[in-house]
């Protein structure tokens, strides 16, 4: 299983330098768990910088994977996680989600690195 948080979608999305190391987990959507809060930021990015249609196209893209909602349980455990690890709120749920899941993380977040089960690529 896999979660993409914003910054590997938005990479995606923009065919920039990383898209390629990404395009394996985002295309794999039998095996993409997708975070609520993945959806919020991507959307809200890609209406900000390239209007709605491209931001709904994207969403609907993502959409294709398993979409998870935060529900009381994920967000016990995103505070946890927010708490343990010193993570902003939106980035401990995706991180409770990919954990939750059993889920590798995939991500250009530098404060993901060198976590467990996490695959970080540098934003060039």
């Amino acid at each position: 299983m896999n979660v993409v948080d914003s910054s590997a979608w938005l990479e995606y999305f923009a065919d920039g330098p990383n898209a390629s190391y990404f395009a394996p987990a985002v295309e794999a959507v039998d095996e993409l768990v997708v975070p609520t809060i993945t959806l919020l930021e991507v959307f809200k990015r890609m209406r900000q910088q390239r209007g709605r249609t491209a931001a709904y196209r994207a969403v609907a893209q993502m959409r294709l994977g398993r979409v998870v909602n935060l529900d009381r349980k994920l967000a016990i455990a995103a505070a946890r996680v927010s708490i343990e690890r010193k993570l902003a709120v939106a980035d401990s749920i995706v991180l409770a989600t990919a954990e939750a899941s059993a889920a590798t993380l995939w991500t250009q977040d530098a404060d993901f690195d060198g976590m467990k089960s996490v695959r970080y690529r540098p934003k060039q």
